[in-house]
């Protein structure tokens, strides 16, 4: 597909600081010294320099190599490494060394594991649990190819929210998501809001090529699945081998799309170009101003 020319600059509205303050450091040798992982890491998260500098951070469990190959995301793909049993009890700490209040566990896909990964999920959500001061507990999960009991073991643990993202319009997933499918992720989304008691939460991307029209069928998808928490951002390509950016959307389109939004019924949302699932997740499950 054409899209943006990548020689172009950036519109304003995208540039963000480099992440070079101190408080950003500290995290950084904080989660090398306890061999863990962060999506702002490995996804190369516009985002990170302003939330580690606020100390927060998403942890990124069951290593940093994923199974699948999607074409906007800049995670490695290849052959993961045994899971960690020891993970879960070194997050805890430090969340507790950070002070956390709101944790966000995110993951690679792992196809290569029978449940998708589900069980160390539950196990990051006990060790959270049985801390002195538990903080909100968010996860955000994959697919777990559909297996619903890999998805009761998630929610069986008590997150208090559960995200896994729609991130593009249903005609376009065998181009970006080619492991994926739009109906199972819109299955799973239901099946949590039916039977967890946590809040259930989607996101989706633009820029990768979808209309107007397209996009507002996926929030009433989402709305129909349940979801009342969303967020909205662009989508912007890792490198030259990842999918070309389409569109810039700019902020005031951002906005006006997070107003239809409300409109359709979702209780929260973060619709502007810098939104990501993880970044203000605080702000926006507490319905603060974003």
């Amino acid at each position: 597909m054409t899209g943006v020319d990548p020689r172009e600059p950036k519109p304003r509205w995208l540039k963000v600081r480099a992440p070079l303050s101190a408080a950003c450091l500290e995290v950084e040798q904080l989660l090398k010294g306890m061999q863990l992982h962060t999506v702002c890491q490995s996804a190369s998260c516009p985002n990170r320099g302003h939330c580690w500098g606020e100390g927060e951070a998403a942890f990124l469990i069951l290593g940093n190599v994923c199974t699948r190959r999607c074409g906007f995301c800049d995670v490695t793909t290849g052959r993961p490494g045994a899971v960690d049993v020891e993970e879960p009890r070194r997050l805890a700490a430090a969340a507790k060394i950070m002070r956390l209040k709101h944790v966000v566990i995110t993951s690679v896909n792992r196809d290569d594991l029978d449940d998708g990964g589900a069980f160390q999920f539950a196990a990051c959500i006990q060790a959270l649990r049985a801390a002195r001061d538990v903080p909100v507990i968010e996860v955000l999960t994959p697919d777990f190819q559909g297996d619903l009991p890999s998805l009761d073991r998630v929610l069986q643990a008590g997150p208090d929210v559960f995200n896994l993202n729609v991130e593009t319009v249903s005609r376009l997933y065998r181009e970006v998501r080619p492991a994926s499918n739009y109906e199972r992720v819109l299955g799973m989304l239901a099946y949590a809001s039916r039977i967890g008691q946590a809040v259930v939460k989607s996101g989706i991307m633009l820029g990768l090529g979808e209309t107007d029209e397209e996009v507002m069928d996926t929030l009433k998808d989402l709305r129909t699945s349940g979801v009342t928490m969303l967020t909205i951002g662009q989508y912007l390509r890792p490198s030259l081998s990842h999918r070309p950016v389409a569109r810039y959307v700019p902020p005031e389109a951002f906005q006006a799309l997070g107003e239809e939004a409300y409109r359709l019924g979702f209780t929260r949302v973060a619709s502007h170009p810098l939104a990501r699932s993880s970044f203000h997740a605080k702000t926006l499950y507490d319905g603060s101003a974003l």
